[in-house]
């Protein structure tokens, strides 16, 4: 039997940047709201163990939601920093092997799962990602150019993201113990010491994070599988 895995979604911020009166997860999306149909996304996932949704404490819209009452569901209380809340998440996870996916990327790809859960499936873990196809630039906080940056090997890193639970608890309460900034859970585990894999997933992807990124996500979300 093919072991099962634990998906936690931290859906516990406010989405400042979305400039929103409520967070940028409850937004109207599609036929519901994003958060609610990157849940019925990852609900679909034929290897799913449970969905770790961490909320924020004072969170009073999901339990209004069509999914509140799912029994694939476990809600937990997130923190102050997204690394806080991913550790509640995972922690709460009991499969061997744990995802982590924004709660802001409906558009996640069926077959981008499937094959993240079999090739991430080894101690150094792995992540979805796109190589980076545009000509980069370096500017300084003038938004002068600096620099070109040679895009070779450079890749944008996507979520899910999959790792060994207990090695990503541990990498996560050093890296945080040390003060580091956690932009992601493969900067936990490079922090100390792993070499996560980069699975090529698809550009359709993007994560839902300013006003015109709701427009692009729905054109992207109609040519789902």
């Amino acid at each position: 039997m093919t072991a099962l895995i634990d998906i936690v979604i931290p859906a516990a911020g406010i989405g400042k940047r979305m400039q929103a009166a409520l967070p940028k997860q409850y937004l109207s999306f599609a036929s519901s709201t994003i958060l609610e149909e990157t849940l019925k996304r990852v609900l679909r996932f034929s290897r799913l163990g449970r969905i770790i949704l961490v909320l924020n404490p004072e969170d009073q819209y999901f339990r209004k939601t069509s999914l509140a009452g799912n029994d694939r569901i476990v809600t937990v209380s997130g923190g102050a920093e997204r690394g806080d809340s991913v550790l509640s998440g995972i922690r709460a996870a009991t499969t061997e092997y744990v995802m982590v996916h924004d709660a802001a990327r409906p558009c996640i790809m069926m077959a981008d799962l499937e094959r993240l859960s079999y090739d991430a499936s080894t101690d150094n873990g792995g992540i979805l990602a796109v190589k980076i196809p545009d000509t980069v630039k370096r500017g300084d906080d003038k938004n002068v150019i600096t620099a070109t940056v040679s895009r070779t090997g450079l890749w944008r890193a996507l979520t899910p993201q999959m790792f060994k639970r207990k090695l990503l608890i541990a990498a996560y309460e050093k890296a945080m113990a040390d003060g580091q900034v956690l932009t992601d859970e493969a900067s936990a585990m490079e922090y100390v010491g792993y070499h996560p894999l980069l699975v090529p997933g698809s550009s359709l992807n993007i994560k839902i994070t300013e006003p015109q990124d709701l427009a692009l996500g729905e054109l992207f979300f109609r040519e789902m599988d």
